[in-house]
């Protein structure tokens, strides 16, 4: 990771099962199978299934975005807006971890930059950031063309090595100086980017995540045993 100097530095945080208890991405799936707008039995069981990989380390990222981007190509934008507003309210902010918030809160008062990143798409995780009040949100983008979105992602995912690659990107456009990158996550599918920030902290991780920790020293945290961040064994 490209550094240039001493300067301010940067908290970056996963979203899903990270800042928030459950996985924005499956969820606004199962949302839009109970609005109407997808069919149930084909719809829930790829969602089931694309989850099942990623939890796994086995997801077919192009796959899953064909699978998951669809709907907006399939939908006026006016019904997406109005479905993701019911999707925030019912089914986000009940799900935002108060330890998550005061671990935000935290670096905020420290002055350190902050930074959402996250292999969920744009559309669905824009409105979240803003929960958290995160200026920079970096998430993979659905391709937008002048009849509306087309179902496709636009340039590379963010997800795995993809997530090092948009960090590297946008640190070159800015003129801040980042002397120290921390980076909070649950994931085995985040060992990439946890891998080059000065500081690797594990948040309630995944199995795999939990051994890669344990043999790197790297510290481990749970945001779900009450209002303020917890260290674990």
């Amino acid at each position: 990771m490209r550094r240039r100097g001493q300067g301010v530095q940067l908290a970056i945080f996963d979203l899903d099962n990270t800042l928030l208890e459950g996985d924005s991405d499956y969820l606004w799936g199962q949302h839009l199978i109970d609005e109407g707008a997808v069919a149930r039995d084909r719809f829930e069981a790829g969602n089931q299934r694309f989850m099942r990989d990623y939890e796994a380390g086995e997801l077919d990222i192009d796959a899953f975005l064909r699978f998951a981007l669809q709907p907006l190509a399939d939908h006026p934008e006016s019904s997406l807006m109005a479905w993701r507003e019911t999707f925030i309210d019912r089914h986000i902010r009940p799900r935002i971890l108060p330890a998550a918030c005061a671990l935000v809160e935290d670096h905020r008062r420290r002055g350190h930059a902050l930074m959402i990143i996250t292999a969920t798409n744009r559309f669905v995780t824009a409105p979240i950031a803003a929960l958290f009040d995160i200026p920079v949100l970096l998430a993979t983008e659905p391709e937008h063309g002048p009849a509306g979105y087309t179902g496709r992602p636009a340039g590379i995912p963010t997800f795995q090595a993809g997530k090092i690659e948009a960090l590297r990107a946008w640190l070159d456009q800015q003129e801040a100086v980042f002397e120290t990158l921390h980076f909070y996550s649950d994931s085995r599918n985040d060992l990439p980017l946890l891998e080059v920030v000065d500081h690797p902290v594990a948040v309630d991780p995944d199995p795999v995540l939990t051994d890669a920790a344990r043999a790197r020293g790297w510290p481990m945290l749970t945001l779900r045993a009450g209002d303020t961040p917890q260290t674990l064994a």
